[in-house]
């Protein structure tokens, strides 16, 4: 028979130390990750849309005609949209950090979900980019103890080895 009057019993599991689960992915490599991506979605999108613009008008023309630039740049839009969706949600990790072998996680050490990345990292850090030099400011963060950008605390995440 239990004691109506004993304390309440509750388990507690222990908080885990994110530094111990895995290390922070340094600087250079997060910059990288941010100049390689540019790079892929540029040639996925931008090269597409001016290849299909300057193709488009054809030799008899001597113009540029969008709408062929349009449509490439929309298929590379949509394609990669689809494979940075997949692999965040399998792995937290954009095709550049993929290739880099980093990847965002919580700071808690647990996986990242989709929204939290999409509202918290993306969204909310481009409406807060209205306020002058909050791009500078979001991105000197990174030179913390905690090599956390801004939006990374927004987003409770960081970036780890993969």
């Amino acid at each position: 028979m239990t004691n109506p009057y004993a304390p309440p019993q509750a388990a507690v599991r222990d908080i885990v130390d994110p530094s111990a689960l895995s290390v922070p992915a340094d600087r250079g490599t997060r910059f990288g990750a941010v100049i390689l991506d540019s790079i892929i979605f540029s040639a996925m999108v931008y090269m597409p849309l001016l290849f299909g613009m300057l193709v488009g008008g054809g030799a008899e023309t001597g113009t540029a005609s969008p709408g062929l630039g349009f449509v490439l740049a929309l298929i590379g839009l949509i394609v990669w949209c689809w494979v940075t969706v997949r692999d965040v949600r399998r792995n937290g990790q954009s095709i550049a950090k993929k290739i880099l072998s980093i990847k965002v996680v919580r700071t808690d050490g647990s996986p990242i979900t989709l929204g939290r990345l999409f509202w918290l990292r993306n969204v909310i850090n481009m409406l807060l980019s209205v306020v002058p030099l909050y791009g500078l400011i979001d991105a000197l963060f990174i030179f913390g103890e905690s090599r956390q950008c801004l939006h990374d605390k927004i987003a409770d995440t960081i970036v780890v080895h993969a």
